[in-house]
């Protein structure tokens, strides 16, 4: 069984897709029981009528039991400036959510989405004791499919012919896009831009969600496919590489702090958390989004 613990519009969107798309059961758990029981029975619509799974909503915790996978898209309230706005609350809310999750499921995989993120994925890890290779922040992801749509809009190429476009670090201001590493139809993007166009798409690239908000309340879709895409790998027990945050402990130069890394996960979760080589700057910059996310831990711990 697949258990959202959230059902707004992120939440719900996952649910559609994994219900729409016969992955497992579905449940969706919200503070507001009415919301979490209307999403689901929308929802129930979509369901193929060769599935033989079903999506239910509840307030209920206790039905999380024999949860497979379970995703936190919950929120405390609508951050408008910055990712951390409702840091206190938030981190209060996942500490009630990991207490929750150990009483009722205790082998299941973990997955946040809730902002800000890499906080959360790091609090929800040592609130649970689950193993860090079972709390899989999800954004790193997101950021880098963003950081692909920005180089096949301005090299006017599609999505297709680009690889290996990765984000790192903080899902925040302090992201590091990795330029060294992105290949255009096998040439090195490094060789194609120059400094100022980097930095260009690297500010896009962080500030793409205010650009969106502009448009629309919340991103939606992109980060639900990105959580789908896991979700999918995990029950269907395919091996996938894509970058996510995870508690790390010497990964990177860094310890007892989680942000995004390259990782790979199949069936059981995550299973291996890729080194690669960064260049002198992007090791830099790495660094120092890590202690601006271990600067926001350490604020609340004191």
């Amino acid at each position: 069984m697949i258990s959202i613990i959230g059902s707004g519009r992120v939440g719900s969107s996952i649910a559609f897709l994994c219900a729409s798309n016969a992955l497992d059961d579905v449940l969706l758990i919200n503070r507001n029981k009415d919301k979490a029981i209307g999403e689901s029975l929308d929802i129930t619509n979509a369901i193929p009528q060769t599935s033989e799974f079903s999506i239910h909503g509840t307030d209920d915790f206790s039905k999380l039991t024999d949860s497979d996978i379970v995703v936190i898209a919950a929120s405390t309230g609508i951050y408008s400036k910055d990712r951390s706005e409702n840091m206190v609350s938030q981190i209060n809310m996942i500490k009630d959510i990991a207490e929750k999750i150990k009483r009722y499921c205790p082998s299941t995989v973990v997955l946040v989405v809730s902002n800000p993120l890499d906080v959360l994925t790091y609090f929800f890890q040592k609130e649970s004791g689950f193993s860090r290779f079972k709390v899989i922040g999800i954004a790193s992801s997101l950021d880098s499919s963003r950081f692909r749509y920005l180089i096949s809009e301005k090299l006017s190429i599609p999505n297709s012919s680009i690889l290996d476009a990765l984000v790192l670090g903080e899902h925040g201001d302090s992201m590091v896009p990795i330029f060294s590493k992105v290949r255009v139809n096998g040439t090195s993007l490094s060789s194609m831009l120059d400094d100022d166009e980097k930095s260009v798409i690297s500010n896009k690239v962080k500030n793409y969600w205010l650009e969106l908000r502009k448009f629309k309340s919340r991103s939606q879709f992109g980060i639900a496919k990105n959580t789908f895409d896991v979700i999918e790998a995990i029950v269907n027990k395919k091996e996938l590489s894509f970058p996510a945050s995870v508690v790390l402990d010497g990964e990177y130069g860094q310890s007892n702090v989680a942000m995004g890394v390259p990782v790979r996960i199949n069936g059981h979760g995550l299973f291996e958390i890729e080194q690669i080589e960064l260049d002198e700057s992007e090791t830099e910059q790495l660094a120092n989004s890590s202690k601006k996310i271990q600067n926001q831990i350490n604020s609340v711990l004191s």
